[in-house]
């Protein structure tokens, strides 16, 4: 079986690959910053409200919360919906897309859970090495 990895880099090479216009690098971009992991797994566990999301994530303040879920809403992963009540509500929820990104997130995590010591040794290495 090919590396898959080379398969992609081949196909890219291909289309003409620019760096700039990676698709993995744009998704980790978001995917990766601060919050938006945290925020994707308690959403995980269904529809969230601010509020909740807020008491879920005590150390994330409102004004990050709210971009985070901003951008998370602009790239298709999460749903925001407005009850028609008084004070209004909002609703947040996984979109299927949102959703789909679920199982390779899960994978990473676990990844990081398994090698997280191994990291922190390379680095207390590089560090003694590189001062």
């Amino acid at each position: 079986m090919r590396d898959m990895s080379l398969s992609k880099r081949e196909e890219w090479d291909t289309m003409g690959f620019n760096p700039h216009n990676c698709p993995i690098r744009s998704v980790l971009d978001h995917v990766g910053a601060k919050w938006t992991v945290l925020i994707l797994f308690e959403l995980q566990q269904g529809p969230q409200r601010f509020n909740a999301l807020g008491r879920a994530l005590p150390d994330i303040s409102k004004r990050m919360l709210t971009q985070s879920l901003r951008s998370l809403e602009r790239d298709g992963l999460v749903k925001r919906e407005v009850f028609d009540t008084k004070p209004p509500s909002v609703s947040y929820s996984l979109t299927d897309m949102g959703v789909s990104l679920m199982q390779p997130l899960v994978g990473l995590v676990n990844w990081a859970e398994d090698q997280m010591t191994a990291v922190k040794d390379a680095r207390e290495v590089y560090d003694a090495i590189n001062v």
